[in-house]
């Protein structure tokens, strides 16, 4: 359930023959003449070769100069929420030794599924590449996949009350940090998160609401105001918020619950991102200012929301790495 595997299916004969059935995770099937098939493939300690018949076709092989050796596993991790929903994350550990500071990653859309390898997805490939350079540098941390997302099943992805209507799924992310504050090997004190989009919302959340918990994050891009995104991005806001949903649209918003946020936090946003108005930061920041909250802010220019340029990316993912390593360790 937390990978994906490639099987054929013949719709005259009724037939299904497994075409992959691994630990790694193949897509973007191609069926070309014959039985053979064209897919894409990644590991947990490699990026996405196009392979056929099981053997990689392109790249040849990863650079030397690509730290194979040195990424960690993934392990699957089951947890309930607080209302007795089932979780599914990825737990990224080194060393199971002293306490160590933890991270709770959040995927954005929220129709998404983070899996225990590089992902199909190149933003959500650099995400994992990004989760398992903090788990090298002593962090342990865990993805979650929360309520909204895609995987396991329609009223998982169709939870009730989620997002502007009551943000249901916040709760998943207060059982993962509760999940990794039973391990003997996690700070219970050292716990920060961080996210991009709907991760970026997410993570604001937890600051706004749960600074006892969170004591860091980084919120990319993020969602702070609900009912700000219905009126002036699109109609509704692509989620159906009418004018009777609008004050459970800002209750359910980050910016409406500040009254205990006292974690600091790195802000990061394109200033051309064309799916979450880059005045969502702008706004959150002034609040932020006005109640003296530490808050640190990471502006690229004329960069979009999956941002265009491999600068942007090293640049925000040093940015993080260096956030934690001051509000963390």
């Amino acid at each position: 359930i937390n990978d994906r595997d490639l099987f054929l299916r013949d719709l005259r004969s009724g037939t299904t023959r497994v075409l992959t059935e691994t630990s790694t995770v193949e897509t973007d099937p191609v069926l070309l003449s014959g039985t053979s098939v064209v897919y894409r493939t990644s590991g947990y300690n490699f990026m996405p070769y196009i392979a056929m018949d099981e053997r990689n076709i392109y790249p040849s092989d990863l650079p030397m100069s690509f730290p194979k050796a040195h990424l960690v596993k993934p392990l699957n991790v089951i947890f309930n929420a607080a209302d007795g929903t089932e979780i599914h994350g990825q737990l990224f550990v080194r060393e199971r030794i002293t306490p160590k500071p933890a991270v709770v990653f959040m995927h954005g859309g929220p129709i998404r599924q983070m899996l225990p390898a590089f992902h199909y997805s190149g933003y959500y490939a650099f995400a994992y590449a990004m989760n398992q350079y903090l788990a090298s540098n002593g962090y342990v941390v865990l993805s979650v996949n929360f309520r909204a997302g895609i995987g396991y099943g329609r009223d998982f992805r169709r939870a009730e009350n989620q997002g502007p209507r009551g943000f249901s799924e916040y709760q998943d992310i207060v059982a993962a940090a509760r999940y990794l504050q039973g391990l003997e090997y996690v700070d219970g004190e050292r716990i920060g998160l961080w996210g991009g989009s709907y991760g970026g919302l997410l993570t604001a959340q937890g600051l706004a609401l749960n600074s006892d918990i969170f004591k860091a994050g980084v919120d990319f891009h993020g969602v702070h105001d609900w009912a700000w995104r219905a009126r002036d991005f699109s109609e509704g806001g692509f989620w159906g918020i009418n004018d009777d949903l609008m004050e459970l649209a800002f209750e359910s918003s980050p910016v409406a619950q500040m009254d205990q946020w006292t974690s600091p936090v790195l802000l990061i946003h394109g200033d051309d991102d064309r799916n979450v108005m880059f005045g969502q930061t702008i706004d959150l920041v002034e609040r932020l200012r006005d109640k003296e909250v530490h808050h640190e802010i990471l502006v690229l220019p004329d960069e979009v929301h999956g941002f265009y340029r491999w600068e942007s990316w090293i640049r925000s993912y040093k940015a993080t790495a260096d956030f934690f390593e001051r509000f963390l360790k």
